[in-house]
Order: structure tokens, then C-alpha cells, then sequence
């Protein structure tokens, strides 16, 4: 099976589109109502998407496992590790939304929120809460069909769950059609609905293209073996990915600190460069499932390759759409708000983030690489250090300290993404992720030679 970057990475660019548009879309309209209201959304999404870091201890290990698997053909390997993600992803759920909800108040606090905008705030965050529980089981088995190469269904996946979102989060943001403005907490249950109906296809998606028959006890049952496995890849990664969510939100503390202006220009921000980030994490994404592949088959060699050539691509796509944002960025944000002071910041901010999209590009192509080949720890271990460091270091230091804003804390995100870009690609050319790799083609081999019989529910269609 010969898998192709492009063919594997433009649905996962789509996908992410989706979820930006999305995104922007509300963005939009909260901040036709306020840019209290339009702050308060970016605040509480924030705390949300923290918490979502969480769920990629089992959906990067799910992902990462099952694709070597599949690489080393081990199909019946492949659906146990994708069933036992279904019980370890619905606790944690259960347990992260529960939090959420119960402790909105105290996260909104934390993040420095002004008082006036909790009333808009809290009852979304609650709701979001409950947005969680689902995501956590989305996450696990979208990152499962992404495995298996089926890119293109998750895309489609993440329309219907968008265009749901928006049918019916707008109407009960804004009053429309008669029913009551619910403003934030009407998106909020928009989303959940729109949660569940993306459950029951994911469900079908299992069962109609990957043969994968879900029991009832695989939605509870805590299966050691496989999760041990996944948690052995995801740990690390989500160690990692958490530390550098736990920097970010301290830097959003720091800027809800500067003043209602920068704390509205910086969501305004965040949406608008996730587009200019697209292109990075599609291709970190199709790297990750055509490395773990490769792995899979001992075709180390080709996985170098792979890398290097997706690292091109990623640095000259994001270079140029930094570039073009930061030369359009007044006529951008424009479209959000008509605050000349928002306006004037976000202009200044956006030649930052011509610094801070290659490095990204460098940290999501060979990280995503290294975490397929099995070598999870070293970014681990070494990550936290700069975002802490370097990023929140600097966004103190430059932003608060010595009075650069908001400025001062893009440069800050900056020079981290470099810093680790720079030591993770080291790490590839050093060749440091070899016997990662090696002793997950062992491992994968000897879980296919002492694979049970064929079920007939776990027997799997070869992937086209």
C-alpha cells in the first residue's frame, strides 16, 4: 500500500478548515454583540480546548499503535488496541467534563476574566463541560479511522457536526426564528447535540468501513494490556502537548491582565492565524500516519525521507501565509471589529507571527514523526522546559515587564516554537529515533505471531 502525503493530508487540512470557520463564524457574531461577549467565548473555548489536551493520552497512543500495526499487517492487533480506546476515553471523559462543570467559576477567576463578563461566561463554560465528556470518545475513535487511512470520512464527519453546530447555534445565539437569545449558552448546547450525532456516525464509520463491531462492555471495560500500549506513546505526548496548553493559558492569564483591548485582540488573533496553521498540522498529521506505517514495516529509510520532505513543504507554506497575513492583518481584522485601538494592535502583532508559524511548522511535522516512530519521551522531556522557560519567560518579560503587550508575548511564542523546532529536528538527523522504531516493529511482529484466531467480529477489511 503506497500512502501519499497529499492524498492523506488535504482531508485532515479540510477537516481543521472546518473547525476554524467554524471558529471564525462565532467569533464574528459574538463580537457583533460585544467585545466583552466576543472575549468571554475566546476565554471559556480556551479552558475548553486545555482540557481537550488531555484526551490525546489515549487518541495519539490509539493512533500511533494502531497504524504500526496495520504497517506490520496485523489487523486483529490493530481493532483490540481500537476497541480497548473506547472505555479508557469514556472515563476520562466523564471525569475532565465533570471538573469543567463543577469548577467554571473558579477557571473563569483564574484566567483573570473581568467580573462584569462571568454571567456570559460561567453558564458556557458548564455547558462546554458536557462537550467534553463526548469529545474525549469522538477523539479516540476519529483518531482510529485516521489510522486506517480514511481520512477523507473524518472530514466529512466534522461537516456534519459543524454544519449542525452552526445550524443550530446561531439561531439560539442570536433569537432567531423565534426562539429565545440564549446567546453563549445557546452554542454551547448547539455543540453537544451536535457531539452526539457525530458519535452515532463514528459508530457506523467503525462498523460499516473498518469491521470493527463495538460491545456494549467495550464502552466501560478497562483493557490493560492494549491501553498500556497506547498510554506508552500517548503519555509522553500528551505530557508534552499539556505543558505546552498549561504555558499557553498562563500567557492568556498574563494578557487578560493587559485590559479588556489586548485580551479581545489576542482571540481575534488566535482564530484568524489557526488558518495560517492549517497547512502545518495536516502535514504533521498525514506524516504522523505514513511514518507510523512505515515503521510498522521496517522501512526506516523511507520514513527519513518522508520527513524531510513534508519539513520543506510545511516551512514554505507557512512562511508564506505568515507573510501574507501579516500585509492584510488591518484589512482582517476589520472584518471582526471597528475598535481603531484592537485594529492598531493586531497590525503590530501580526509581523510577530511571521516568526512564529515556521518554527510550528518544524515542532508538528518532526514531533508527530518522532511520536509515530515510538520515541514519545524526548520531546516530552525537553518541550516543557522551553515553553515554560523561553515562551511564558519571555511573554512576562517582554510583555509585562518591559511594556511590549501583547507584542511582547507573540515574540515570546515565538522564539520557543523555534527553540524546540531547532532540537527536535536535531534529534531526527541524529538518528536518535532508530531503535524507538525498531523495537516497535519487534513488538508489533510479535503481537501478529501471537494473534488469537480470526472472530468473525474482529475480522477486518484489507485498507485500500
Amino acid at each position: 500500500m503506497a500512502l501519499r502525503l497529499g492524498s492523506l493530508s488535504w482531508p485532515i487540512l479540510s477537516e481543521h478548515l472546518l473547525h476554524a470557520v467554524l471558529g471564525l463564524v462565532f467569533v464574528w457574531l459574538t463580537a457583533r454583540i460585544s467585545d466583552g461577549t466576543a472575549a468571554a467565548f475566546g476565554v471559556a473555548n480556551m479552558l475548553m480546548m486545555s482540557f481537550f489536551i488531555l484526551f490525546r493520552l489515549i487518541g495519539v497512543g490509539a493512533s500511533v499503535v494502531v497504524a504500526q500495526n496495520l504497517g506490520a499487517g496485523d489487523e486483529l492487533g490493530a481493532a483490540r488496541v481500537a476497541r480497548a480506546s473506547l472505555g479508557a476515553s469514556l472515563w476520562m471523559g466523564l471525569g475532565v467534563g465533570t471538573f469543567v462543570a463543577a469548577s467554571s467559576g473558579w477557571l473563569l477567576r483564574w484566567m483573570n476574566l473581568e467580573p462584569a463578563l462571568l454571567p456570559e461566561a460561567q453558564p458556557y463554560l458548564m455547558v462546554l463541560g458536557a462537550v467534553l465528556a463526548l469529545d474525549a470518545v469522538n477523539t479516540s475513535m476519529s483518531a482510529v479511522v485516521r489510522s486506517y487511512t480514511l481520512t477523507r470520512a473524518i472530514m466529512r464527519l466534522v461537516l456534519i457536526i459543524n454544519g449542525v453546530s452552526l445550524a443550530l447555534g446561531i439561531p439560539a445565539l442570536l433569537g432567531w426564528f423565534g426562539l429565545p437569545k440564549l446567546g453563549l449558552i445557546g452554542v454551547g448546547i448547539a455543540y453537544l447535540i451536535a457531539r452526539v450525532i457525530g458519535l452515532g456516525v463514528l459508530v457506523t464509520i467503525w462498523r460499516r468501513d473498518l469491521g470493527i463491531h463495538v460491545a456494549a462492555d467495550d464502552w466501560w471495560r478497562i483493557r490493560r494490556g492494549p491501553l498500556t500500549e497506547m498510554l506508552r506513546i500517548g503519555l509522553p505526548g500528551a505530557g508534552e502537548t499539556i505543558a505546552h496548553r498549561v504555558s499557553f493559558t498562563l500567557i492568556l492569564s498574563l494578557v487578560a491582565g493587559m485590559g479588556t483591548v489586548s485580551l479581545a485582540t489576542h482571540t481575534y488573533l488566535l482564530q484568524i492565524t489557526h488558518l495560517v496553521l492549517l497547512s502545518s498540522l495536516a502535514l504533521g498529521f498525514g506524516t504522523e500516519i505514513i511514518v507510523g506505517h512505515l515503521v510498522g514495516g521496517a522501512r526506516l529509510r523511507a520514513a527519513d525521507r518522508q520527513v524531510r520532505r513534508a519539513l520543506g513543504i510545511a516551512l514554505s507554506i507557512a512562511l508564506g501565509l505568515g507573510l501574507l497575513f501579516a500585509g492584510t492583518s488591518r484589512w482582517i481584522l476589520d472584518v471582526f471589529t471597528d475598535d481603531p485601538r484592537i485594529i492598531a494592535l493586531g497590525s503590530s502583532v501580526a509581523w510577530a507571527i511571521v516568526l512564529v508559524e515556521p518554527g510550528r511548522a518544524f515542532n508538528l511535522i518532526v514531533v508527530n514523526a518522532l511520536r509515530a516512530t515510538g520515541d514519545a519521551r524526548f520531546p516530552a522531556l525537553v518541550g516543557p522546559v522551553f515553553m515554560f522557560v523561553v515562551a511564558l519567560g519571555l511573554a512576562w518579560l517582554l510583555g509585562v515587564h518591559w511594556g511590549l503587550g501583547l507584542v511582547g508575548a507573540w515574540l515570546g511564542f515565538g522564539a520557543d516554537e523555534w527553540a524546540r523546532g531547532l532540537i527536535m529536528y536535531a534529534r531526527w538527523r541524529r538518528r536518535g529515533w532508530v531503535r524507538h522504531a525498531r523495537r516497535a516493529r519487534r513488538r508489533a511482529l510479535a503481537e501478529r505471531r501471537l494473534a488469537a484466531p480470526a472472530s468473525t467480529k474482529d475480522v477486518l477489511p484489507q485498507v485500500a
